[in-house]
């Protein structure tokens, strides 16, 4: 579906824009839809009222009836050896970027009180996440596959909805915690579809870590923001908060290059490192 078949948004607010995104259902219309807002904004066409409280008149998120959401556990293997093994997991990399368009839209619309830049990032990496969905749905359908034909887990958006309340908290456990575990789990994945004969597959990985590292470094700038304006230490606060929200603990190993890249500091790595290595 291309951008110009979808309507767009009748919103003049950026946020209130987002929102409307947020609820769409369709993946395609929700994609062509954000990079409708993207081109709106640029184009000078929206407004930014970073005061407004808004209030969902939907279901949050928008999504589709399928896929099915399962546990973690009950996903099952993706073995590269077999073309279904491949499709599974180009489906399970669909999900995550479907969820982060959903998750960039939320930090968007939900929190207000926050700088313009604040939302302009947000803009950013909901733009960026569609683009990621729509080349990892359209290689599936070359696979022979479509998004919803496998099961998927939910535990992305569990963090998300489990932070709601708290911008802090927000920043602090979803672009700096759960995505940052992408950055360490892209090299390998791409390594073996690579070795499986999937270079597309592997040339969008690519993409995605570029991408990723830039998703992550606005979590941690923002959430180091927020620390400063709070009053709090960053690594105390932090740990408070990923005991509090009952965040997965990272498990190495890291991807020290782009984490650096993303904004952790030297001290960051080197006790996230130690904890790995006492696991």
């Amino acid at each position: 579906m291309s951008a110009s078949s979808v309507p767009a948004s009748q919103a003049t607010e950026l946020r209130q824009y987002a929102l409307d995104c947020l609820l769409l259902s369709d993946p395609a219309s929700k994609v062509a839809t954000v990079h409708a807002m993207k081109a709106a904004w640029h184009a000078g066409a929206l407004q930014l009222d970073e005061q407004a409280e808004l209030v969902s008149q939907g279901t949050i998120p928008g999504r589709p009836e399928r896929p099915e959401l399962v546990p973690p556990l009950a996903v099952g293997r993706r073995s590269m050896a077999t073309s279904v093994g491949r499709g599974m997991l180009i489906h399970a990399l669909s999900h995550i970027e479907f969820n982060a368009i959903n998750l960039a839209l939320d930090a968007l619309w939900r929190f207000a009180g926050m700088p313009a830049e604040y939302y302009v990032d947000w803009l950013r990496v909901a733009d960026e996440e569609a683009s990621h969905f729509h080349m990892l749905a359209s290689h599936l359908q070359q696979l022979g596959y479509a998004y919803g034909d496998f099961s998927a887990h939910d535990s992305l958006w569990e963090m998300v909805d489990r932070t709601r309340d708290d911008v802090m908290a927000r920043m602090a456990l979803v672009p700096r915690t759960l995505e940052a575990r992408g950055l360490d789990a892209i090299p390998p994945l791409r390594a073996k579809l690579a070795q499986a004969g999937d270079q597309a597959a592997a040339a969008i990985l690519d993409i995605i870590l570029r991408d990723e590292v830039g998703h992550v470094e606005i979590g941690n700038r923002w959430f180091s923001h927020l620390c400063q304006q709070r009053g709090l230490a960053l690594r105390p606060t932090y740990a408070e908060l990923a005991q509090r929200y009952r965040a997965p603990t990272p498990r190495g190993p890291f991807n020290i290059e782009a984490r650096l890249r993303a904004g952790f500091s030297e001290e960051e790595l080197q006790a996230l490192t130690a904890a790995g290595d006492r696991q």
